[in-house]
């Protein structure tokens, strides 16, 4: 059981370099915030398009295919899920009511070829509102994770504080402690994996004991999981120890009398390309992309 290989969401990808490693985080954390506003009242098919151009930035980055392959397979399974699920449902429109005039026997054929209900099959009936909720619902779902994980893939925890440092620069007038934040993010985002890794070998060790959890009853298999959920917690206070330790040692009093600077934020010419590339990709937007 090696949790951080299957679950390979959110974790940074150093090795190969590909060109998207290499853009200023600033840059593609103005791209991560299009892919996220895009969506919104946009019809299915601009929804369907960002989603595929998200897999088509994937490939030109020439991400290793267990990477990503690993990742969008449990992505695509769940939006497959919330499409059927939702194609399936009600409308909210498939109600009866009493018609106010008597029914009558002359019946009027349909000028058009448009129908409202496009499979009626029993129970299974799927209208083009509830087709357009499903893929609206199921893009969604796959353009916020996807997008959000791509750019975690390919940035470094160190960068993604430094950009949101240099972006958060003006609110320094209103004394708003940006840099305690930004340290703060940078800690938490280093101290993830070491969680993994905790519930990762306290799971081993207990696969190792060859516990029979049908023997113990529900009563002692809870009293043994509550000892599991205290050692860990015991471990996690002791790593944030280590750390504080470690800090002090290296003569760390404050941010702002110790700032380390790990990256220099420089934008070259494709990142003012890709920046730039943000004016016709809104102005699409709004032209075809429709409002609902």
């Amino acid at each position: 059981m090696d949790l951080l290989r299957s679950l390979p969401i959110g974790l940074y990808l150093e090795k190969p370099t590909t060109w998207m490693h290499r853009l200023d985080p600033r840059v593609k954390l103005g791209w991560l915030m299009t892919f996220l506003a895009a969506p919104l009242l946009a019809d299915p098919w601009w929804r369907l398009g960002i989603a595929g151009l998200l897999v088509l930035l994937t490939l030109l980055a020439r991400i290793p295919l267990r990477v990503w392959q690993q990742q969008m397979g449990w992505l695509l399974t769940l939006c497959i899920l919330v499409f059927i699920i939702t194609c399936f449902a009600p409308d909210g429109l498939a109600i009866d009511s009493q018609p106010r005039l008597p029914t009558s026997d002359i019946t009027f054929p349909q000028p058009t070829d448009y129908h409202y209900v496009l499979i009626d099959k029993g129970r299974i009936v799927i209208t083009r509102r509830s087709l357009e909720l499903a893929v609206r619902t199921s893009t969604l779902v796959f353009t916020l994770i996807y997008s959000t994980n791509l750019y975690l893939l390919t940035t470094a925890p160190e960068e993604i504080t430094a950009g949101l440092e240099e972006l958060l620069e003006p609110l320094r007038r209103s004394k708003l402690p940006i840099t305690e934040v930004m340290l703060t993010l940078t800690l938490s985002l280093r101290f993830i994996p070491m969680v993994l890794e905790e519930v990762q070998n306290l799971a081993r060790s207990i696969r190792t004991r060859a516990i029979n959890w049908n023997k113990l009853g529900i009563k002692r298999s809870l009293k043994v999981w509550l000892m599991v959920v205290e050692r860990l917690l015991e471990n996690l206070l002791l790593r944030a120890e280590q750390i504080a330790i470690a800090m002090e040692v290296r003569g760390f009093t404050s941010p702002n009398q110790h700032r380390v600077q790990w990256h220099q934020l420089r934008l070259g010419r494709i990142d003012w390309l890709i920046l730039f590339s943000l004016i016709p990709f809104w102005w699409a937007r709004l032209m075809w992309g429709g409002v609902q």
